[in-house]
């Protein structure tokens, strides 16, 4: 399973559709590698695994023709700069983190109409 942290994007969505594994089960091993490897590194600053369990649940539970999307069912993050509504934005500043996104992103909406499961922001430089 270890495998499944280096496959494509299109690699892993196109498991999921064929039922090789869920989408829960897909997020919860990308999150259990976070869990295990981001305190030495600090990639990821905001997590939002529950929000992304919810929707991996739906997904999981999606009929035949809405599993079309180019990422469905692949968790992914995004750089911290982005919106994604409901978390902070801070573009890397301390005094901007209650600074909540009210809507996505641009890129995020279009990152979940593909199918992806944001489930976190990564770290960016101040500014960035």
């Amino acid at each position: 399973m270890s495998a499944l942290a280096f496959l494509s994007a299109a690699e892993l969505a196109t498991m999921v559709r064929q039922g090789r594994i869920g989408c829960v089960e897909l997020l919860d091993h990308m999150i259990n590698r976070v869990e295990r490897l981001d305190a030495r590194i600090n990639a990821i600053v905001v997590r939002d695994f529950e929000r992304a369990r919810e929707t991996a649940r739906a997904l999981d539970n999606a009929s035949e023709e809405d599993k079309g999307g180019p990422l469905f069912g692949v968790p992914m993050t995004v750089k911290e700069s982005f919106d994604v509504a409901g978390l902070p934005t801070t573009g890397g500043y301390e005094h901007h983190k209650d600074n909540i996104a009210k809507e996505d992103a641009l890129a995020v909406q279009r990152f979940k109409r593909a199918g992806a499961v944001i489930f976190g922001k990564t770290n960016v430089p101040v500014s960035l």
